[in-house]
Formats: structure tokens, C-alpha cells, sequence
């Protein structure tokens, strides 16, 4: 895969272009570099998200590797028909993602994104996927791409939303469940 970066100031941006990792270069508002900036910045949640975690804690594994898969991700978007996505990542996170949920109580109303520090990161690392899903869409719509990088992003999205649960869980705190406005007087009346 392309060269890595010795010179980080090399001003050949300057103009609005960047290099892909196989020489070509595009334009910095392109599809395919929203894509890989999207996926570069739910990386860097995940980062965060794992400072609020303990190093013992069970979950930092897990998401240390999700952070080498979107590398991995990152590497095919930036060298167009180059592959580093497998079925068995995406396997990975369904995998993990049935073992938490399996934890968790079933969901019977639309919780609100909080809880604490880490819970609370949790959902932004999951609303930053959604994003990137989006960004990953709209370059397929014009340009070939790894059909696994959806399945890989969509479970990751997926998982997320339960990591938050089992997260906002934690040392005895409870998931904020979505009431609206318009149904909360209604109980109260009836």
C-alpha cells in the first residue's frame, strides 16, 4: 500500500487537492475524501472514547481493533480498488455485538444518547458511523467500492448503540428513555 509520510508539510494542498495513496490526486471536496475524513474522524471518537475506559477495562480490546480495522477502511478509500476488508471483520463485529446485547435487558422504548462520560461517547462515536455510512453511500452511488465497508461501518454503527447501553449500565446507572411531549400528559389523564 502507498508510501508513508516522512515530510508532513509538504503544501502540495494548498490549492484544494490532495494525493491519494496510488499518486492520483482529487479534489479535497470530493466524495472520496469526505469518506475517508469521516472515517478518520470516527477513528479519532474511538480514541476518545477509549481515554474514559480503563486499560483492564474488557471493552478497549475490542475497540483498539475496530480502530486498526478503519485504518484498514481508511487504506481503501485512499487507494481506489485496493481491498483490506474481509468477511470475517464484519463476522467479528456481529460476533461481539451478540455478546453484548445479550447482557442487556430488550429494548422496549427509544433511549436518549447520554449516560455517563463514556456512554456519552459511545453515542457520538455512533452518530459520527452514521455519518460516515452516509459519506461511504454517496461515494458508491459514483465510484466502486468494497460493499464490505458498508457492512463493516453499518454493524459498527449497530454495535456502538449497544455499547452505549452497556456502558450507560455500569455502576448502577440507568439508559434515559425518550418521552414525548405530546403522549407524556396523556397517561396522566386517562
Amino acid at each position: 500500500m502507498g508510501n508513508r509520510l516522512s515530510k508532513i508539510a509538504t503544501k502540495t494542498g494548498d490549492k484544494g487537492e490532495t494525493g491519494l495513496g496510488d499518486g492520483s490526486r482529487v479534489r479535497k471536496s470530493s466524495a472520496r475524501v469526505k469518506a475517508i475524513g469521516d472515517i478518520d474522524e470516527l477513528n479519532s471518537w474511538i480514541g476518545l472514547l477509549r481515554s474514559h475506559l480503563s486499560d483492564s477495562d474488557e471493552l478497549q480490546p475490542l475497540l483498539h481493533q475496530v480502530q486498526h480495522d478503519l485504518f484498514d477502511l481508511g487504506g481503501e478509500l485512499s487507494v481506489p480498488g485496493y481491498l483490506a476488508l474481509s468477511q470475517d471483520l464484519v463476522q467479528d463485529l456481529e460476533d461481539n455485538l451478540e455478546a453484548l446485547n445479550d447482557t442487556l435487558p430488550p429494548l422496549k422504548e427509544f433511549i436518549l444518547p447520554g449516560g455517563d462520560m463514556a456512554a456519552s461517547h459511545a453515542h457520538m462515536v455512533r452518530t459520527v458511523c452514521r455519518r460516515a455510512e452516509r459519506s461511504l453511500v454517496s461515494l458508491g452511488e459514483n465510484e466502486a467500492i468494497n460493499e464490505l465497508c458498508l457492512s463493516y461501518i453499518n454493524r459498527l454503527s449497530d454495535l456502538m448503540f449497544v455499547m452505549a447501553r452497556v456502558l450507560a449500565r455500569r455502576n448502577n446507572g440507568q439508559e434515559v428513555y425518550w418521552k414525548s411531549r405530546h403522549t407524556q400528559g396523556k397517561d396522566s389523564q386517562e
